[in-house]
């Protein structure tokens, strides 16, 4: 298995370690993912996100190129602007989906997912008739995630940027715990606010120790992949893998808001898609809340009250904040509008839950 350079780290803090995407990541540490899920949304947390890969798109025809991978539209942001987005495939479905930071006027990242990595840097390579200047540096950049309402306070004290002056998915550059060239993007996974920050590996030990010593006065933690699954279902987070894969266009999964059919961005696949955005679709994601006792989990069936199959389960947890079974999932269209009452099949008994919109976390 690969290491992050911090792997050393999360083992001398007793971690419970796990492979993902060919990493030995930390999954939970020894306080256990609830008291991990409240410490971020409380008061500060950090992730080890290293794992996750980072392409640089460059050159003069890098527009070009997103523009037709991109399923949103990159024309709109300017240096120093974060998008969401993903890279729509020619069967409708999803190859991964990512952010787009602009870095200079010619120069863009990519941030993809830890277990696409391959497949998303193969894909761009192929698509590449633009002849854009693409570089893969997964394996030369460092991520840390400092997640939850205190992490400004925290961090504040080791730069001189001025962190409150970040709108959220915006990003400065600069001098952070003495380290140059660190990346400070307002963005993350949680829905609790907070900071990613990208440099280089050989910086980690530095980096690490200076913002756990920052944050021991806000009683900061390390927080494992387990807690991470947890905070982002809670926030209503699609994660690949669960509400999108090769199958699952964005307009079925809600992200028609990152899907753009502006004038003259021939995207791959637009015409499917724009097709489906007017028409509609066999089925749409949607978040429910369980009025029974009773946990979701990825796969289970969801029904009518009579028991016909409606949909399926992508992702479900007990919300650590609410105390209920809370999950996302596929449903025919006519199931969707908000205090739908569907049901859960939990090996064939049927419990009783709302369609919502998420967040979960109020």
């Amino acid at each position: 298995m690969k290491k992050t350079p911090f792997t050393e780290k999360h083992i001398a803090l007793g971690a419970k370690m796990h492979e993902f995407a060919g990493y030995n990541m930390p999954i939970e540490y020894t306080t256990g993912i609830i008291d991990e899920h409240l410490t971020v949304c409380g008061g500060v947390g950090v992730f080890d996100v290293s794992h996750m890969g980072e392409f640089w798109v460059k050159g003069p025809n890098a527009l070009a190129f997103l523009q037709k991978v991109t399923s949103n539209n990159v024309a709109a942001l300017a240096p120093g602007k974060v998008q969401y987005a993903c890279f729509p495939n020619n069967d409708g479905g999803i190859v991964d989906d990512f952010l787009v930071y602009q870095y200079e006027e010619e120069k863009y990242l990519l941030v993809v997912n830890a277990s696409n990595i391959e497949k998303d840097w193969n894909w761009c390579v192929a698509h590449n008739t633009e002849g854009a200047i693409l570089e893969n540096s997964s394996d030369n950049m460092a991520q840390l995630a400092v997640q939850g309402p205190k992490a400004t306070q925290v961090l504040q004290k080791l730069t001189d940027i001025d962190l409150s002056a970040i709108p959220y998915y915006t990003f400065k550059v600069g001098t952070f715990a003495g380290v140059e060239n660190v990346i400070i993007s307002c963005t993350g996974y949680t829905g609790a606010g907070g900071f990613e920050l990208y440099f280089y590996p050989n910086e980690g030990d530095k980096i690490w120790n200076a913002v756990f010593e920052a944050g021991e006065e806000f009683g900061i933690k390390p927080i494992g992949l387990g807690a991470r699954d947890t905070l982002r279902l809670e926030a209503g987070f699609c994660l690949y893998g669960h509400e999108l894969d090769d199958t699952t266009s964005p307009i079925e999964a809600g992200l028609g808001w990152i899907t753009k059919f502006v004038e003259g961005k021939d995207f791959i696949n637009r015409a499917a898609l724009e097709k489906q955005k007017k028409e509609g679709t066999v089925r749409k994601l949607v978040g429910f809340e369980m009025q029974e006792r009773a946990i979701p989990r990825q796969g289970y069936d969801l029904v009518t009250a009579d028991g016909e199959k409606i949909g399926v389960v992508t992702s479900g947890t007990m919300s650590p904040t609410r105390k209920i079974g809370v999950g996302l999932g596929y449903v025919k269209p006519e199931y969707t509008a908000l205090g739908t009452e569907i049901y859960l099949d939990v090996r064939g008994r049927r419990q009783r839950a709302l369609v919502v919109k998420p967040p979960f976390r109020k």
